[in-house]
């Protein structure tokens, strides 16, 4: 009986001593091996873009990624609202539904995008059925139609909602868009507006490329300050971050971190990627409209990323995930524009047939060299 009480306490022992050594060893491992989310834990949600061959899980090699390294998803295309009604009083939300669901099943933050954009809005939300320019009134009632039916449709299971996109040019000026044409600068805060009548628990957020240029931000805040002032619930500010290795400059950034987060709003990286391509003409914002003719020395990587870039895109990538962590306590959410270099959108913008290499995993979805630079970010320096 004494020797099978040593035996057992032997035993108990090794494996105490195998389960320490496991514990020490993963340690050790913990740089390469931790994931996006656990590395952020804590911080803010890592997030991505997912396009349809990943919301209906058809693409395993970037559902397996996005499983693994993303608890934060925002549909790229889906629930725009050219496709969720394509024609008046027309809605289809099969794609969106099926978005929502992958995002519940997996346990992730659920983004809405985008419900009020001057680009990708099907015509028929501006003219009546002759085909002339619909008043004041007809806009208003219709832009409420869309945004109570899509908000209350999900209402309690989507997070947040972009509500408004792009509204602001570079120069600081509004954007002279149809909404804006029509209705005024007004139909922002109308937009929030019906939004939060939708779902008045839902956080609900203005969305804009270039905002560390400063013109551009400056506008962007007085905007915010006028729709708040007007009672629009504005929970929070995207900055794109559709970022080039040398454009925009990091204090900049921080100074649209500091500008967005006094006016009582969340900020939130929303759509983050890093071309590594030529630049068209400085400052290059995210205007999807622009598109230039096709040349070779405007494609020089479509063979392959060299080593020195990719160490190149490696820092740059470093040195923006260094900013957020100093500011984690305003920025709530990191979101790539996309899951592989493959699915980038930056592929064939503002020139169709480039190559480019803008996220975090290549074209096999395999992490790119200095993913383990960003998690290590968040580990504690030993002594």
């Amino acid at each position: 009986m004494k020797m099978l009480k040593t035996i057992v306490v032997a035993v108990a022992a090794l494996l105490s001593n195998l389960s320490a050594s496991a514990t020490l060893q993963k340690l050790k491992l913990a740089p390469d091996s931790l994931t996006l989310k656990d590395a952020f834990e804590g911080k803010f949600f890592i997030g991505t873009a997912l396009n349809l061959d990943q919301i209906w899980e058809r693409d395993a090699a970037a559902v397996a990624v996005v499983k693994k390294h993303f608890n934060s998803i925002v549909a790229e295309n889906c629930m725009k609202s050219m496709f969720l009604q394509p024609q008046e009083g027309v809605f289809d939300f099969k794609d969106a539904d099926r978005f929502v669901l992958f995002g519940e099943k997996n346990k992730m933050q659920i983004i809405g995008h985008t419900l009020i954009w001057h680009s990708q809005t099907p015509d028929w939300f501006f003219v009546d059925k002759n085909g002339k320019e619909v008043s004041r009134d007809v806009l208003i009632a219709r832009m409420q139609k869309h945004i109570h039916t899509v908000v209350s449709r999900y209402k309690g299971r989507v997070y947040g909602w972009d509500v408004v996109n792009e509204a602001i040019l570079d120069n600081g000026e509004w954007r002279k868009s149809k909404f804006y044409e029509i209705i005024g600068p007004q139909f922002i805060e109308l937009a929030f507006k019906f939004a939060h009548e939708a779902d008045p628990n839902a956080e609900l957020y203005y969305n804009d490329y270039s905002t560390a240029v400063p013109e551009k931000r400056k506008g962007i805040i007085e905007m915010i300050r006028q729709v708040k002032a007007a009672g629009g619930r504005v929970s929070g500010i995207g900055m794109q971050e559709h970022n080039a290795l040398d454009n925009p400059p990091i204090d900049e950034v921080e100074k649209t971190i500091l500008g967005f987060a006094g006016l009582d709003a969340k900020v939130m990286v929303t759509e983050m990627d890093i071309s590594v391509l030529p630049h068209v003409r400085p400052n290059m914002g995210a205007e999807i409209g622009e598109q230039y003719a096709y040349s070779k020395e405007m494609n020089p990587y479509e063979k392959g990323l060299p080593a020195k870039k990719m160490d190149e895109l490696g820092r740059r990538y470093v040195s923006f995930f260094k900013l957020y962590l100093k500011h984690k306590d305003k920025i709530s959410r990191v979101t790539l524009w996309g899951v592989g270099d493959g699915d980038s959108w930056k592929n064939g913008w503002p020139i169709p047939g480039r190559t480019d290499y803008p996220l975090l995993f290549d074209r096999n979805y395999q992490p790119k060299p200095f993913l383990k630079d960003i998690t290590s970010l968040t580990q504690k320096k030993k002594k």
